[in-house]
Order: C-alpha cells, then sequence, then structure tokens
C-alpha cells in the first residue's frame, strides 16, 4: 500500500511535468487565452489510471502552474480561479472511469466537457464586458452565446485530439490506461 501511494505520487509528478511542457508547445492559440496543446493527454491518463481524488489533485497542481508559468492570463481573481484552477481541475473528473475498458475515452470526453462548462460560465460572466461587437463574422449580443463560440473554438479540437491519440495508442497501451499494471492492495 506504502508503495502505491509513492508511485501514484511519483507518475503524478511525471505526468503533471509532461503535461505542463506539452502545454508550452501550442498549436494554436485564442487571443484572449486558451489554446491547442497535448497537455489533456497525461492530466487525462493519470486521472484514469489512479481514480478521482488523485486526478483531481494532480490537474490542480497542473493548473496552479499553469498560472504561474505559462503567463497566466486574468482580469482578476475570479479569473484566476476560475480560468485556472476551478477548470484544470474539473479534468480530473476523468478519475470517475477508472478501471473501466473504455474509460480512458469517456473520461477524456467527460474531463474535457467539464473543464470547458467551467470555461464557459467564467467567459459569460467574468469576461463579458470584454464581448466584441463580432467574433467568427457574427455579430455578438449575448456574452453566453460568445463565451460558447470561444471556448469551443479550442476545447472541442483539445477533446478531439486527446480521444484521437488514445484511438491511436489503446491497442498497444490499453491495459496501461486501464490501469491493469497497478497492484490493487
Amino acid at each position: 500500500m506504502k508503495n502505491q501511494k509513492l508511485r501514484a505520487l511519483v507518475e503524478g509528478a511525471l505526468f503533471v511535468a509532461v503535461a505542463q511542457i506539452l502545454s508550452m508547445i501550442k498549436l494554436w492559440e485564442m487571443p484572449w487565452g486558451g489554446s491547442i496543446v497535448l497537455a489533456m493527454v497525461p492530466l487525462i491518463l493519470y486521472s484514469v489510471r489512479w481514480g478521482l481524488g488523485s486526478g483531481l489533485a494532480a490537474c490542480f497542481v497542473f493548473g496552479v502552474l499553469q498560472f504561474t508559468f505559462d503567463g497566466g492570463f486574468a482580469i482578476g481573481w475570479q479569473s484566476i480561479l476560475g480560468d485556472y484552477l476551478i477548470a484544470f481541475t474539473a479534468l480530473g473528473v476523468a478519475g470517475l472511469f477508472r478501471g473501466q475498458r473504455y474509460g480512458i475515452f469517456t473520461g477524456a470526453v467527460v474531463g474535457g466537457l467539464a473543464r470547458f462548462l467551467v470555461h464557459y460560465v467564467v467567459g459569460a460572466t467574468v469576461w463579458a464586458e470584454y464581448m466584441p461587437d463580432s467574433f467568427f463574422g457574427m455579430s455578438m449580443h449575448s456574452p453566453w452565446f460568445y463565451s460558447l463560440l470561444y471556448n469551443l473554438a479550442y476545447m472541442l479540437p483539445n477533446i478531439l485530439i486527446t480521444v484521437l491519440v488514445f484511438a491511436l495508442l489503446y491497442k498497444p497501451l490499453g491495459k496501461y490506461f486501464r490501469g491493469e499494471d497497478i497492484v490493487k492492495a
């Protein structure tokens, strides 16, 4: 049992470090924050391997690192709390699917949607005053619609890319994705 806790801690630190590195390789970046990166892959994987508690903790640490080292873009404490601490922690709900045969895929979708939902609410409330007159060639009248479009623009590709990576690696690494290499105590 003691070795399992140590293994979870070490694996969590490594996965968070890999996620932080991957977050610096931006495939595309939105003007007010948010980008398409591969950082969700190790975070979802860790969460599904070790479960909800460990996943939430690791994703929270990643949120702190994102704000600290990735030039966190915030307009106040509400934005820091919502867009970094709560949104990234929400990815850890993927841990609810620990031990399930296809939990890595369900976890990626549910964790990604949980993160999106937090960004969506923060965008429509905290960021509402910064809504432009037009976005993606459409007139903006509602901060809720603007936030939906803005956050879907980067979160949907992030979720799809994460699922695609897991699909490509599922056959050779499926046992690892399901956590079958972890001895249950």
